[in-house]
């Protein structure tokens, strides 16, 4: 279908790019990719988001993809951010409820989402970048939130920012518009790993297999707790991860798989179900 993949039980080994307008889509193995194809900047309208939207939902349905990866194909900009034209007033619920998709989709997605950033990452596309579990970057990549130079502020980094690097260097941020630096986003814990753009491939494909080495639904579920346990009492988060852990993750077929293939001494046969 248009814009679309099918929605098979497991995922071919390659699928070639669907027909989305903004965006390039395929599956690889146990990896879906979204590649952002705006270029060179590949500046964020209200049609891309709504892209970007539509294909996490529906990867997130295919149980053969165990990860899903977002990108760009340019290295000039991971993104730019939002279009002049839709960051105007008179757009900004459409223009904020388009981003607020993706947000939501990718809070409630179970696959992991692992971002790969080539360039710089400005405005929105800085927040999307938020919005990943593993974050892997070159030293092409810049991060900043230049919002309070257009007389606004980002709301998305405003509410994650402060839990993911701290309050003072949130602050620092989102007050003055400054940029930091690929290195200087690994030490904060921005992101997981700097690596050479030559490497940056071979680093994606790298953790790409480690995680197929596992069950697609513990690692959903493991991913799924470590969200809920974020900014919450411990009291609550180890009451979710307990009652996740007897009454869902004990049912999977691959639990008993893994003790059986361990006391074989031997590679586990995952049913991912």
């Amino acid at each position: 279908m248009a814009g679309g993949i099918e929605p098979t039980g497991s995922a071919p080994k390659r699928k070639g790019a669907s027909l989305f307008k903004h965006i390039l889509l395929r599956i690889d193995g146990p990896s879906a990719r979204i590649t952002l194809n705006s270029p060179p900047f590949n500046i964020l309208t209200r049609p891309m988001m709504a892209e970007i939207a539509s294909a996490i939902e529906k990867l997130d349905g295919l149980s053969g993809v165990k990860c899903l990866v977002i990108d760009s194909g340019s290295n000039k900009a991971f993104s730019a951010g939002i279009s002049l034209e839709d960051s105007r007033p008179e757009f900004a619920f459409q223009t904020l409820e388009a981003f607020n998709c993706i947000a939501t989709t990718l809070m409630d997605v179970a696959k992991p989402l692992i971002v790969a950033v080539n360039g710089p990452a400005v405005g929105v596309g800085a927040e999307l970048v938020l919005l990943g579990d593993l974050v892997f970057v070159t030293p092409n990549a810049q991060f900043a939130q230049p919002e309070i130079r257009m007389g606004v502020f980002p709301p998305f980094a405003a509410a994650m920012l402060p839990a993911i690097i701290g309050p003072k260097k949130a602050y620092e941020m989102i007050l003055t518009g400054q940029p930091i630096s690929a290195e200087e986003a690994l030490a904060l814990g921005l992101v997981n790993r700097l690596v050479p753009e030559e490497q940056l491939e071979a680093s994606l494909e790298r953790i790409i297999a480690r995680l197929d080495e596992f069950s697609g639904p513990v690692l959903a579920m493991a991913k799924a707790v470590i969200t809920s346990g974020v900014n919450v009492p411990l009291r609550e988060a180890l009451k979710n991860a307990q009652d996740t852990y007897l009454n869902h993750l004990m049912d999977l077929e691959d639990v008993r798989e893994g003790v059986r293939a361990r006391m074989e001494q031997r590679k586990p046969a995952w049913k991912n179900r």
